[in-house]
């Protein structure tokens, strides 16, 4: 529960900055992924998050590390990743996710933030997820440092399972 409240309180100042959405209610916890759902001006939002069970880099502070898939009905949003890498990347940086065998490095940074260039990238990201037991995210701060997290997959597929329901994605 602890993992879920930290997390939340993360997700929820990033979330509530928006004028008209409701408190995010948790779905569930599924193994390391907890399922958020709440409303907004536009309809309901449903989102599932994660931290990294390791972070890695020679850095003396960071901010929140956790990753986000988000979907977004009333917009016809599914499947939106967004990682928050707890400090502001270097400009041009490289973020690389790594599922098993697979390797994505078609993300872009901004911020302190990374997403996937396309739909096609976030649903080929997302199915990879889906068959993980782990994924692994380097990137790059401002001040050149090298970060490697990594994340468990326990629990993702049947945390998307609880937004995709919710959220009304056909899977």
């Amino acid at each position: 529960m602890k993992k879920s409240f930290l997390l939340s309180s993360a997700l929820l100042f990033s979330f509530i900055c928006q004028a008209e959405a409701s408190v995010p209610q948790v779905l569930g916890e599924y193994g390391d992924w907890v399922a958020y759902y709440y409303r907004d001006s536009g309809g309901p939002v449903c989102y599932m998050a994660s931290t990294p069970k390791k972070d890695e880099g020679k850095y003396s502070k960071r901010g929140d590390i956790y990753t986000v898939v988000t979907h977004r009905p009333s917009e016809n949003s599914f499947d939106v990743v967004n990682i928050n890498a707890g400090y502001t990347y270097k400009k041009d940086a490289k973020v690389v996710i790594k599922i098993g065998a697979k390797t994505f490095d078609n993300l872009f940074a901004s911020g302190d933030k990374a997403w996937a260039v396309s739909e096609k990238a976030d649903k080929e990201l997302v199915e990879a997820m889906k068959k993980g037991n782990r994924m692994i995210i380097h990137g790059t701060s401002s001040r050149g440092t090298a970060t490697k997290d990594t994340y468990s997959l326990k629990g993702f597929s049947s945390a998307y399972r609880a937004i995709s329901n919710k959220c009304g994605k056909k899977r």
